[in-house]
């Protein structure tokens, strides 16, 4: 698929199929992640992979209870590694590139479930100590995002996007 295909195709999606997630494409999946650029190449998400329906009913709550989380057959809970970053580039590393670096991770693995024919949703709407709890992540570890993962059972259509001109500026602002 192509990349850019990929950009513009994919979408938020909050109903899943009940079908199981293939293990090869799961795994492809988190290797994209593994492949995101990151500051100094300290790579420093931490990827948790839920698939037991007690324990994302469980992630449902500390989402505020967006029950679609629980429909997907996987949730991916993506965590940024605070120490990994700060160890290398201090207040800022813990700040902010481990969190640009987490970022980017999950952008990986949006696109490429999505080439794999898979929907996902990015869900950043949640009590981040409640999740940590949950995924039992241990100090240090900072939960950025759920991810829901599955074949869709709906097809959303392309959000309005801001103009390029109002939001693209040369030289300066």
């Amino acid at each position: 698929m192509d990349v850019f295909d990929a950009i513009k195709g994919r979408r938020s999606v909050r109903a899943f199929e009940p079908t199981l997630i293939k293990e090869e494409d799961l795994q492809k999946i988190l290797d994209a992640a593994q492949w995101a650029p990151s500051a100094g190449h300290r790579q420093p998400m931490e990827l948790i992979v839920v698939k037991n329906q007690s324990q994302k009913e469980r992630l449902v709550q500390a989402a505020l209870g967006q029950s679609f989380i629980a429909e997907a057959p996987v949730v991916i809970v993506v965590c940024a590694n605070v120490e990994r970053s700060s160890s290398r580039y201090g207040e800022r590393g813990a700040n902010l590139y481990c969190i640009q670096d987490t970022a980017a991770a999950i952008q990986n693995i949006h696109l490429a479930a999505y080439a794999l024919g898979y929907a996902t949703c990015w869900v950043g709407a949640f009590d981040e100590a409640q999740t940590a709890k949950v995924v039992k992540a241990p100090a240090g570890i900072r939960p950025v995002a759920m991810i829901p993962l599955g074949k869709p059972a709906e097809k959303p259509s392309p959000p309005r996007r801001v103009q390029l001109e109002k939001i693209s500026h040369e030289e300066s602002f």
